[in-house]
């Protein structure tokens, strides 16, 4: 099986990858792509997709901690 990937985009979306089913709250399927992004910022008026909408009004650059071996 294909491991899904979420990838935190710089002042953007979330970018999923992989064979993966999001649903909402009551349980029924969104259909989705390969590929698709998610909104972060809120904006979006296709949530929970993205729509591009947050370009130049949404800034969030986040990085996980580096964690190294002794």
């Amino acid at each position: 099986m294909e491991k899904v990937q979420i990838k935190v985009m710089d002042n953007g979306s979330y970018r999923v990858s992989g064979d993966v089913e999001l649903i909402d709250v009551d349980g029924n399927v969104f259909e989705t792509k390969k590929v698709f992004s998610l909104c972060r910022c809120g904006l979006s008026s296709r949530k929970p997709f993205c729509d591009g909408t947050h370009k130049g009004t949404f800034e969030s650059c986040v990085r996980a901690e580096k964690v190294l071996n002794d």
